[in-house]
């Protein structure tokens, strides 16, 4: 066994680490380093192969009695908690109660327990359910629960019934560091940025959540004018709807002047530089607990556009310069309001005109259609982009596609029991051969639609002559 330092402590952290790709990872990997320097002895157990100690598969029951052996080695043991660690299917109360008795024995045994939250249902502490109890029970085990807003603190004891004296605050950014050195001049040049050009960030995975579809709304008419818009990242699982919502983007960059989408992986280095080259960050996020890519512009002093969702209000106050959105429209303002002084045109955007609910799917194929003459569920018209000839176009030729509706996958709910169970396993059978197929036939769908109302209109030139998107970092 390795003897610590004199007046440190031996730790294990369990977390994903690098150099996998998750913002959880990158925020342990900070965490480590400060307690190191602080004199700790620190090991690192992660879910799956990393730069770790240990590696250990932490999902199910078998995963939780595993973690169990270990425990007892150190004088601490530092958890960064996100459900999908843990639970096998944290969706189904089944499996949450399963998971939270088994979780429950290396939280017991570990001799001082510290669990920083990133993610968790409040409504899955409900003491009227089975799992809730568990989870309640879990709960108790723990000496320190960590959360990065007062917001959140107050949730959880509520939530879980935790006594408030285990449930502290630990700012999200309290242990980060820069990752590069470069100033804003040399960082524009190694990523081939304009010197003199006003330059919005959106950074970070690609997935539905982050908003970034929003962003690119809100900057449709505002770009090519010495201002663009580059959203950097890369999808973080290999999910069908991940990887369409990734798809359906860039088609919306290559149709908005002045946006960009940058796909690929991005280091700590780089995610870095990406800030330190820009001049607004921008967080259009639908939800989320609290935000690493605030903390990191904090870090280098750049001003941040974020919706005011979760606990970002409470992180905002801490900065200097973070202006909070509470809809698209508030979004386009504020980065209208950090362009130089230019005369814009008086029809710039169409963000406010669509539903706000609307998945990106439909928000691409309205802005493909070239602002047709009236979008469902606006409640308002707006006049098409007229052809060369001067008629203006307001029949979708796509139309019929478009009413098919997309497929999804097999309904198994049934009012008898044993059919409903036969269903479900023969959905779970089958699923690896029927959902290629559901996504092929919709993205087929897609790529229809697209071709359709790209298609120039008696001949002559339409929407479908806009300059493709700029792709890679």
């Amino acid at each position: 066994m390795t003897i610590p330092p004199q007046g440190g402590e031996r730790i294990l952290v369990v977390s994903p680490y690098p150099p996998v790709r998750d913002g959880i990872a990158t925020y342990a990997l900070q965490t480590v380093r400060a307690l190191r320097a602080q004199g700790h002895d620190v090991e690192v157990l992660s879910p799956g192969p990393s730069a770790a100690h240990h590696h250990l598969d932490l999902v199910g029951p078998r995963g939780a009695l595993a973690l169990a052996k270990r425990v007892g080695d150190y004088d601490r043991v530092v958890v960064q908690f996100h459900p999908d660690f843990f639970y096998p299917d944290p969706g189904r109360a089944k499996s949450r109660l399963t998971e939270s008795l088994a979780l429950a024995v290396p939280f017991a045994l570990a001799k001082r327990l510290e669990v920083v939250v990133h993610e968790i249902d409040g409504r899955h502490g409900n003491p009227r359910r089975p799992d809730g109890l568990a989870a309640r029970r879990l709960w108790a085990l723990v000496d320190d629960v960590k959360v990065h807003t007062a917001s959140e603190r107050t949730a959880f004891i509520e939530n879980f019934g935790v006594d408030p004296d285990r449930v502290s605050l630990v700012a999200h950014g309290a242990d980060f560091t820069a990752h590069t050195t470069v100033d804003r001049a040399r960082a524009r040049e190694s990523l081939g940025l304009p010197e003199d050009e006003t330059v919005f960030l959106a950074i970070g995975f690609v997935q539905p959540s982050k908003g970034f579809d929003r962003a690119v709304e809100a900057f449709d008419g505002l770009g090519g004018d010495g201002a663009s818009l580059h959203v950097v990242g890369s999808v973080r699982v290999d999910d069908p709807d991940m990887v369409s919502y990734e798809r359906e983007l860039a088609d919306l960059c290559s149709m908005t002047e002045g946006a960009y989408l940058h796909s690929g992986y991005v280091s700590d280095e780089l995610f870095d530089r990406w800030i330190v080259a820009s001049d607004v960050v921008v967080l259009p996020y639908r939800n989320i607990w609290s935000s690493g890519v605030l903390e990191r512009a904090g870090l280098f002093g750049r001003p941040v556009i974020a919706s005011r969702v979760g606990g970002l209000s409470e992180q905002a106050a801490q900065q200097a310069d973070v202006r909070l959105v509470d809809d698209d429209a508030e979004l386009r303002e504020a980065m209208i309001e950090r362009l130089p002084e230019r005369e814009l045109p008086a029809d710039t955007g169409w963000a406010d005109d669509l539903p706000a609910d609307g998945d990106l799917h439909d928000l691409v194929q309205a802005r493909v259609r070239a602002r047709a003459s009236t979008r469902p569920g606006s409640g308002r018209g707006r006049r098409a982009r007229p052809t060369t000839t001067g008629e203006v176009r307001t029949v979708s030729a796509s139309a019929p596609v478009r009413r098919l509706g997309r497929l999804g996958p097999p309904d198994v709910n049934h009012p008898r029991r044993p059919v409903r169970l036969v269903k479900r396993v023969l959905r779970r059978a089958l699923s690896w051969q029927i959902d290629p197929l559901v996504h092929q036939i919709n993205s087929l769908q897609s790529a229809t639609v697209v071709a359709l109302e790209n298609r120039p209109a008696d001949g002559v030139g339409g929407p479908g002559d806009e300059r493709g998107a700029r792709t890679g970092a």
